[in-house]
This record gives structure tokens, C-alpha cells and sequence, in this order.
């Protein structure tokens, strides 16, 4: 099979596509034939073996894992033994340990059923972000009539976000750079905050929850921002940091949230067949949909990563194996 093969860490540059022996799945495992994989931040972190605290996990001087991305869509080709539910033929999305390549294996445990409506370059963009925008809504305890502001509301976690959060029922307030207001209001957010026109909590508003996803506003000013028994969902943060980026700060809020009428807390998504699945059922039924901003064959699968990091996209950033 034709994989992107990652034997350093570093930038784009360290992705070589290369030919290597075809999967075999194992127990409770299905083979995949990729149809599409998607990209994203995390998909960076990887590449770039950062920030350096999750080198134990991930690889001390190279990737454990050689084959990049996580998001997946497509047909199951094979099953391991034990495997019930699935078979031969099924169309399904999940995450693999290596989705940039023409086949993968996908445990059971994350895996569901691609959504019918819509095409594997869609569904591929479903697994990995809307699992944690998925989860971050669940965590602020989101209910009908809140008010909530999504930050980083145009990626892949915050489109997701708002949308969850708007079939919800809650009042959404978006936070995005100013050319993608028109974007993040597509989505079901009913006010936008322009970060580049000053800082968020310049506006004095107060919201029920915060899902905080841009990561560049300190906890303390966040809380500002928060009704008296307000949550706080610290999803991520892009900080630079290399040794924790921004880890710290969702370890900040947990710790805060002891000594605060606040609730504060960081979210770590699980990936889990169940969620995924639900997220499907979400699209098939129209609240939400799959916000894809460009898809790239898997030879570019470099510049994809580029364009990622340029800032510039609107949702999420596919790779298509579609022959």
C-alpha cells in the first residue's frame, strides 16, 4: 500500500510517501480501506514531537507511530477474529493509529458507521474534533436559553462546538478573526467577537460557559467572562510552549476550580465508538454538518499540513484516497 511514512519529527518536510506491507488486522480490529483522513492540530503535535512532555507516550526521538493522522473514513476490507457488528463492505468512520495511508486497522472500540449523509470527505473531518467539541459541550453542562462563547469558534474543535451547542438550545456567541465572521455565523452563531479588533473580554459580556479553544486569553481574564456559577472548558492551547505548551493552563483551571465559586476544568477527549456514532446519527439528522475547507490528494498531504498551520482555514482540512 502507498502510505505518508514520518521517520523524524519536525515539519512538513519530514512526510515521504512510501510503499510498505498491508495491515492485518488483528483481534477485535477491522482492516480499513481509506477513502479519506483528516488533519489536524494534534496531527502537528505528532509531527513536530511536541510539546516535549508527551515524548514518553509518543516517541523519545521518533514517532512510535511512522504513519501520520488519526481521523479515518472508509470500507472495511478485512475482520479480525472476534469481531461481530461488521462486515466486509461497511462503510464506517473512526480513528486509526496511522490514517495517511491507503489501508489502516481500527479497533472496534472506535469505530461506527459512516453517516449517510454525507461523502467520506465529510465523514473523515467527523471523528477526531467533533469527539472533542462533542465532549467540551457535555463538560459546560450546556442547557436550553445558556449563553455560551466558543473561542478558535472557525477550526475544526470550534465548528463543531458551535454547532453542538446551538442544537443545544444555547445562545452562541462566536470568537474567530474578522474575515470569518460570515463562517462561524453559517454554523448557528447568534454574535461574533472579532479577536483581532482587541481582546475578547473587551465587550463586558457574561456568559453561562466558556469553551475556550483559541487558548490565548488567561484563565483569570476567561473567568471574567463568566456568570457567577459559570463553567469554564479549557479544551486547548496553542502557547508555544515546548516542554507543556498549553497543558498547564487546563491543569491551572482544575486546580482554580477548588478555590473559586467557578467551575474550571481542562478537557481530555476519549475516542470512543459510542460518541462517534452519535456524532454520525447528528449529521445524518441535520444538526450538524462536516465543515470541510480543502481537500488535498494524498501526495500533497504535505502541503495540506502547511496550509493548516498558515491560520487560513474555515473548519477542517481533508485528505482524500479515493481512487
Amino acid at each position: 500500500m502507498r502510505a505518508i511514512v514520518q521517520r523524524r519529527y519536525g515539519g512538513s518536510e519530514t512526510f515521504e510517501i512510501t510503499r510498505l506491507a498491508r495491515p492485518e488486522p488483528g483481534p477485535g480490529e477491522v482492516l480499513v480501506r481509506t477513502r479519506a483522513a483528516a488533519i489536524d492540530r494534534g496531527t502537528w503535535h505528532l509531527m513536530a514531537g511536541l510539546p516535549l512532555i508527551a515524548r514518553p507516550a509518543i516517541g523519545m526521538r521518533r514517532p512510535r507511530t511512522p504513519i501520520p493522522g488519526r481521523d479515518i473514513a472508509g470500507t472495511i476490507a478485512a475482520v479480525g477474529p472476534g469481531v461481530t457488528g461488521f462486515t466486509c463492505g461497511d462503510e464506517v468512520i473512526g480513528t486509526a493509529d496511522g490514517s495517511l495511508a491507503e489501508y489502516a486497522t481500527v479497533p472496534l472500540t472506535r469505530l461506527a458507521v459512516a453517516p449517510s449523509a454525507a461523502a467520506p470527505a465529510q465523514a473523515a473531518a467527523l471523528p477526531i474534533s467533533g469527539l472533542t467539541a462533542l465532549q467540551a459541550v457535555r463538560t459546560g453542562r450546556i442547557a436550553p436559553g445558556g449563553r455560551v462563547l466558543v473561542t478558535g469558534a472557525s477550526g475544526g474543535v470550534g465548528s463543531y462546538a458551535v454547532q453542538i451547542a446551538t442544537a443545544a438550545g444555547a445562545e452562541v456567541i462566536a470568537a474567530a478573526s474578522g474575515p470569518k465572521e460570515d463562517f462561524v455565523r453559517s454554523l448557528g452563531a447568534s454574535g461574533f467577537i472579532d479577536y483581532t479588533a482587541g481582546p475578547i473580554d473587551r465587550t463586558g459580556a457574561r456568559f453561562d460557559t466558556v469553551i475556550d479553544i483559541a487558548g490565548y486569553l488567561p484563565v483569570r481574564r476567561l473567568r471574567r467572562m463568566l456568570t457567577n456559577r459559570g463553567t469554564l472548558v479549557v479544551v486547548g492551547a496553542e502557547t508555544g510552549g515546548r516542554w507543556t505548551d498549553g497543558v498547564q493552563r487546563q491543569l491551572y483551571a482544575g486546580v482554580t476550580s477548588l478555590f473559586v465559586r467557578h467551575r474550571l476544568t481542562g478537557l481530555v477527549s476519549k475516542e470512543t465508538g459510542a460518541d462517534i456514532a452519535e456524532l454520525a446519527a447528528m449529521v445524518d439528522d441535520g444538526r450538524i454538518r462536516p465543515a470541510v475547507d480543502k481537500v488535498f490528494a494524498l501526495d500533497d498531504a504535505a502541503r495540506a499540513m502547511d496550509y493548516l498551520l498558515s491560520g487560513a482555514a474555515r473548519g477542517k482540512i481533508v485528505v482524500t484516497l479515493d481512487r
